[in-house]
Order: C-alpha cells, then sequence, then structure tokens
C-alpha cells in the first residue's frame, strides 16, 4: 500500500498558537507510520513556516524549531505540494492531504482553506465560506437565528463604534443586555480576550481588552446552566457523539481554566435526561449543516436545567486535540480512538 504524504500545519500567528503546537503533538504522533509519510509544517507567530524534521519524541516534547528547514505551501497546482529551500532553491515535496491543525487567526478562520483550495490540495475540515463563517461569532448567530434555537440575547459593535461613542455603547449594553454579561472579540477561540462585566467600570475594561484581538466585539447576556459539548464528524451525512460536560470552579470557562487549572475536568458521558442528550445532538447537527461544515466541528451548548432549555453557545470547526481537549474524549467514548479518528478525519479530506 502506497503511503499517503500528510502535511500537518500548525502553529500559525493567532492567540492559540501554543494550543495548536500541543493539538499537532498529538495528531502526528497518532498518524500510523504504515498508512502515512507526515510532514510537519511549523508556521511562527510571525508567520514563517518550516518543515520539522526531527523525531516523535522531540514533536512529544514541542522542540520544533531546532530542527527546521523553510518551506511554503505553493498555489500552483502544478507542483501539488510544498516547496522546500535547499541550498539556493527550492524542491518540490508532493503532498496528498493537508491537515491544518491551526486554531483561530489563519487557520480556523478561511484563510489557510483558501490556500489549500489554490493548490488544488484535500484538506480536513471545513471549507472557505463555513470555515470564516463559524469562526465569527456574529454571523455564526444569524444562521442559528434562522434555525429558531434559543441562544443568549447578545449586541454587535466595531472598532470605531469604540473609539467615537463609548459612552452610548455602555449604555447600549447596560440597558439592551444588562449586567452580568460577557464580552467577547468575535473572531478568537479558547476564551482569548473574554471578560465579565458587572458593572460600567469592568464593561469599558472587557470593551478595551476585547478590542485588542479584534476589530469586532460581542456584548452578550449571561447565560447559567450546564455546560455541554458535542463532537459531529462527517460531510454531507455527519455522525454526532454523546455529550460531555465542562466542570471548572473559575468564574467562566476562560483560558487558563481550560488549560492550566488543574480543578477544571470533563465528564464524559454527561449524566443527562436521555431527551435532552437527544436534543442537544441534533441541534448540532442542524447547526452544522446548516452551516455547511465538513469534517469535523464541536458545539457547545448551555442547559439550563431549571426551565429545561438547551441553549446554544458557540461552534468550532478545528477544535482542540490535546491531551484534555473534548473532541477527541468524545470519540474515544464512542470506541473511535485517536488513530481511528485521525484516519476518518483524512478519509473524509479525501472524499
Amino acid at each position: 500500500m502506497d503511503k499517503k504524504v500528510v502535511a500537518v500545519l500548525f502553529g500559525g500567528a493567532s492567540s492559540e498558537h501554543e494550543i495548536s503546537k500541543r493539538s499537532a503533538a498529538t495528531i502526528i504522533t497518532a498518524l500510523d507510520e504504515e498508512k502515512y509519510f507526515t510532514l510537519p509544517i511549523y508556521i511562527t507567530e510571525d508567520g514563517r513556516w518550516f518543515l520539522y524534521d526531527g523525531g516523535k519524541d522531540n514533536i512529544k516534547n514541542l522542540q520544533w524549531e531546532k530542527f527546521a528547514t523553510p518551506v511554503v505551501l505553493s498555489p500552483d497546482t502544478s507542483h501539488h505540494g510544498i516547496l522546500r529551500l535547499v541550498g539556493e532553491k527550492y524542491k518540490v515535496m508532493h503532498v496528498d492531504v493537508v491537515f491544518p491543525v491551526l486554531h483561530g487567526k489563519h487557520g480556523e478562520d478561511g484563510t489557510i482553506q483558501g490556500l489549500c483550495e489554490l493548490s488544488g490540495i484535500p484538506y480536513v475540515g471545513s471549507k472557505v465560506a463555513a470555515s470564516a463563517l463559524c469562526m465569527d461569532k456574529d454571523h455564526t448567530k444569524m444562521v442559528v437565528d434562522t434555525l429558531k434555537i434559543n441562544q443568549a440575547d447578545y449586541l454587535v459593535f466595531g472598532k470605531k463604534d469604540l473609539e467615537m461613542r463609548m459612552d452610548d455603547v455602555t449604555k447600549d449594553i447596560r440597558y439592551k443586555i444588562g449586567y452580568p454579561c460577557f464580552i467577547k472579540p468575535a473572531h478568537t477561540g479558547s476564551s482569548v480576550g473574554i471578560s465579565k462585566a458587572v458593572n460600567k467600570k469592568t464593561l469599558i475594561a472587557a470593551l478595551n481588552e476585547a478590542i485588542k484581538y479584534d476589530d469586532k466585539i460581542i456584548a452578550e447576556k449571561m447565560l447559567t446552566g450546564r455546560e455541554l459539548e458535542v463532537a459531529v464528524l462527517g460531510n454531507d451525512a455527519p455522525e454526532v457523539s454523546g455529550v460531555g460536560e465542562i466542570v471548572y470552579e473559575a468564574e467562566f470557562y476562560d483560558y487558563n481554566a481550560k488549560y492550566e487549572s488543574s480543578t477544571s475536568r470533563t465528564i464524559v458521558p454527561a449524566d443527562l435526561p436521555d431527551d435532552v442528550s437527544e436534543k442537544i445532538r441534533g441541534k448540532a447537527v442542524d447547526i452544522y449543516l446548516a452551516a455547511e461544515c465538513k469534517g469535523l466541528a464541536r458545539c457547545d451548548f448551555f442547559w439550563d436545567e431549571a426551565a429545561n432549555k438547551v441553549i446554544f453557545n458557540e461552534i468550532n470547526t478545528m477544535p482542540g486535540f490535546t491531551s484534555i481537549s473534548m473532541y477527541p474524549m468524545l470519540w474515544q467514548q464512542k470506541g473511535v480512538g485517536i488513530s481511528a479518528l485521525v484516519d476518518k478525519l483524512i478519509e473524509l479530506a479525501m472524499e
């Protein structure tokens, strides 16, 4: 059997750079050497591309830069691969499929997907439009509204709004959303740049923090309830996992609670009534198909137990694959291990 050449892209010019490195370590280690020849390509935070030539032990230790040579992914379809700098010349290296293990800006937002489309190389995950849509919390909410699925009340503001009329912005949020509320950059994941506001002072601080990461800001009414996540896998006829639950002691599930806190944990499967679990799973598939996602996504919800109401939170088209990430855990619980999951994702990309 001929091995498929898989280019795994990781790192990137994103606030989720470090999480991408951890996810890539998991995926590269899971790729079966009998089936695949792996090209690990590290993208620095300032946008330089390097082909990593070291062993898998160093991949696990994240020692990327010590064993690297410059490369670029060629948009020329006749190359169908990467150009590797050897001396003063570039050598063409064929690629069968790209696995863009990139979270957030320039990775999950349609940009890298567009480059793959130009190159003519199949790639894991959603296409350009779906990636861009799901990365934009505002546009995602518009799609979810058409499905009549519950979500938090929200307002959207641009950078100019904050610069020119901050007082009007704070009044709009106070009277139309109310406190407490969350302020979020529209295009980041892993809770980067998200803050809770409980009064005007903390609201202004939250707005100023969020605008560091994005030109568009979401103000969202605070939701209460259990935080639940579900994994979707497939193209036009997707499968859906069971439901997992996030439990944490922090005020909300921020970056530190997700990746650094020893008190945060995941419960797979979540202890839920069957009808609630099925409702969440069904809504996840509805959103996935409406957004025209491909390959994979993780859908996040709240369940307000007192009101018995399921409320959509967000969708991620390239969820984390770290040792504590929910997406691979949910499939593991269904009997699909990480190597089989990676195989399936590559198969879906080729499809």
